[in-house]
């Protein structure tokens, strides 16, 4: 079948016929519509009733040919009788419009900082991908309300936190990363470092979830600019408990908190040079070293004693008399800001808390200050084994 041809477009369309004679396809005659009224075809009315005259009906007879004969027809008629005055223009060009098919439904757009766990034998390797940076990680189960709603703030801080690794699993598609964790409810948020586990938080608190992070990344070693800390070692910092720390003989003024930041302020000594500091960890840690920074200007640390595990906390007459896991003697570079004092690795595997009995200072100094202290080592894996067998639990269901 023939394409019927493209119809031309005017300035001005020609008035409504009335009335057209076509001859071997060819318009010969009309009556535009605004002469009908003086054309004696048109239907004239009597006592309220329509007449018609012959031509009037041989009129609409034509007009239903015309019909008859297609739109393309008139058309055509129409362009031969304005082309001829000059009137017709090119036709435009064809127009194609391009209509895409709806796509799926939309998901919500995810936060590139959340890494999504799609199996179990993905969680181990982004945990060592971690290090000992902070890896949040979120457990989260399909038709959970609280899961959904602290989602877009758990994306958030992502974001907000890049010194962090944020991962979430679904308890469903992992079950054995949830067994292994002891997941019964969420949402659970676990932290790690180094892939063990150091704190928990659970809940869709939003506010609760960034203190917790914040906390955590206090001092964090993922940050930590030190080339001198050995591979496959990290800062200790974020496993002191500081609930659990104490220090006797420190100053009203500067306190122990202040030797556990990297400022300008400085734990210093009250009555005389001896401090006695009790440091316990969040979890069981091994020791390899430790930082004990102090000034060049006499009064830094120099005799030391460290014991470890102590049942209860000792005064200062029983540490001096006790015998400690190690003893050292500081030297100048021992406490300068890159100074790193070796402990004796194989008799701090398994450390709870560390109490250090400093004993005097490099210039006989009436009181001692420290500007800085932390420990290096790594946290011993406390999980256990056991938890590896996969097991089922009841608020899973298939």
């Amino acid at each position: 079948m023939a394409a019927s041809p493209q119809p031309c477009h005017f300035p001005r369309w020609p008035p409504p016929l009335s009335r057209a004679t076509f001859q071997d396809g060819r318009l010969t005659s009309a009556v535009p519509l605004t002469k009908m009224a003086a054309s004696p075809h048109c239907a004239t009315f009597q006592d309220g009733r329509p007449r018609f005259s012959p031509l009037s009906i041989e009129e609409a007879r034509r007009r239903a040919a015309g019909r008859a004969i297609g739109r393309g027809v008139l058309e055509r008629a129409c362009a031969e009788r304005h082309s001829s005055r000059g009137a017709c223009r090119p036709p435009l060009p064809a127009v194609t419009l391009q209509i895409e098919a709806p796509s799926a439904s939309p998901r919500p757009a995810r936060m590139v900082g959340v890494k999504l766990i799609a199996n179990d034998t993905e969680f181990q390797p982004e945990l060592s991908a971690a290090g000992s940076r902070l890896a949040v990680v979120k457990f989260t189960m399909r038709g959970c309300g609280p899961c959904l709603r602290i989602a877009p703030a758990f994306n958030a801080l992502s974001n907000k936190y890049p010194q962090a690794t944020f991962l979430e699993v679904d308890v469903h598609q992992c079950q054995g990363t949830a067994a292994t964790n002891n997941i019964s409810a969420t949402p659970t948020f676990l932290f790690f470092r180094n892939k063990v586990r150091i704190d928990q938080y659970q809940g869709a608190d939003a506010v609760g979830l960034e203190e917790k992070i914040k906390q955590h990344l206090e001092n964090d070693p993922g940050n930590n600019e030190d080339t001198d800390i050995p591979k496959g070692y990290m800062d200790l910092m974020p496993f002191i408990n500081k609930a659990g720390c104490e220090c006797l003989n420190e100053s009203d003024e500067h306190g122990f908190d202040n030797c556990l930041r990297k400022d300008s302020t400085y734990l210093e000594s009250d009555c005389d040079e001896q401090l006695l500091i009790t440091v316990a960890f969040s979890q069981p840690v091994k020791l390899y070293s430790m930082k004990l920074q102090g000034p060049d200007n006499g009064q830094g640390p120099k005799y030391i004693k460290i014991f470890i595990n102590l049942p209860r906390s000792m005064d200062f007459e029983e540490a001096e008399r006790s015998e400690p896991t190690q003893a050292l003697e500081l030297t100048p570079d021992d406490i300068k800001e890159d100074g790193i004092i070796q402990l004796r690795y194989v008799k701090f595997q398994n450390v709870n808390s560390v109490t250090l009995f400093v004993q005097s200072n490099h210039g006989d100094e009436e009181t001692t200050r420290i500007t800085y202290f932390t420990f290096i080592g790594t946290p011993v894996q406390a999980t256990n084994m056991n938890d590896f067998k996969r097991r089922n639990f009841p608020f899973l269901k298939n």
